[in-house]
């Protein structure tokens, strides 16, 4: 049976592609890819080949790549297009548009305009992760790519550490286990963490246990695939003054006054700041 489309009202419009499986793909996405007057895709190549599968055809309307390295020169074209009053639709390469994606800039200057923007939405990696990990989801916080300068991701990682909710990254197969030392270091070796890789696909991978224990369990492999790193909150830890002046006292008989607070602070799961002050009191002291 052929599907009548009818046509789309003048808009933006973002699409939610499947981040894995093509059937996760939803009716309303189809009706947008199969009626919108120009699409736009993260990967041209990789929307095409949705369509094929679902037996959409492009026929005459023009394919447009949009992506971090063209988005100046290709935006004022699909401004252009929506001022028209013609029906634009964008799709990421896999996922949400905009959920680390490269569409926030032409959202931004639609908006602007004044031109309607709506969504079809769908598949998300890290609402899929949140959905298997097993850790709280009542709140949640979407860290996407940690930073890859030294400084810059230590300081972003001991700023989330404190996030009341489950915190997701998404990372590289080839940065996902430094991404797991450096979180060892700074959200404590305790605290629980699941590693989500390959959502959806044949190969898809749901690693739980505490930081140190996926820390080592991911130590030398050969990963592969879209990974997501999802850590729980933290929870009150119970320590008294004497536990606290044991730790740092044995600590600074070897360490610096900076070394012995961090270390002490990442054993008891305490903030450095409070233990650097209390490390010092007990250096003037000793």
């Amino acid at each position: 049976m052929q599907i009548e489309y009818k046509p789309l009202p003048a808009g933006l419009y973002f699409v939610s592609t499947p981040i894995g499986a093509a059937r996760d793909i939803t009716l309303r996405a189809l009706d947008v890819l199969a009626t919108a007057e120009v699409l736009a895709a993260e990967d041209t190549r990789t929307l095409r080949k949705l369509m094929d599968i679902h037996g959409i055809s492009l026929s005459n309307r023009p394919l447009i790549a949009y992506h971090d390295h063209n988005g100046p020169a290709q935006r004022p074209r699909l401004i252009a297009a929506l001022k028209e009053g013609k029906s634009v639709a964008y799709a990421s390469e896999a996922g949400t548009p905009l959920v680390a994606d490269p569409g926030f800039v032409l959202a931004r200057e639609a908006a602007a305009e004044g031109i309607r923007i709506t969504a079809a939405p769908g598949p998300s990696a890290a609402v899929a992760a949140l959905t298997v990990s097993a850790l709280p989801s009542d709140r949640f916080f979407f860290a996407g790519f940690a930073p890859v300068a030294a400084g810059a991701r230590k300081t972003a990682l001991t700023e989330l550490s404190k996030i009341p909710g489950t915190v997701i990254f998404y990372e590289s197969p080839k940065r996902v286990q430094k991404l797991l030392d450096n979180l060892r270091e700074t959200f404590g070796s305790e605290r629980q963490a699941v590693v989500c890789r390959e959502l959806t696909k044949k190969f898809e991978e749901v690693s739980r246990g505490s930081l140190a224990e996926l820390a080592e369990m991911f130590s030398g492999r050969n990963l592969k695939g879209e990974i997501v790193v999802l850590v729980d909150r933290a929870h009150e830890v119970a320590v008294t003054a004497e536990e606290i002046e044991e730790a740092l006292l044995e600590r600074l008989k070897t360490m610096s006054v900076k070394d012995a607070a961090a270390d002490a602070a990442t054993a008891l799961g305490l903030a450095r700041r409070d233990l650097y002050q209390a490390a010092l009191k007990l250096k003037g002291n000793a």
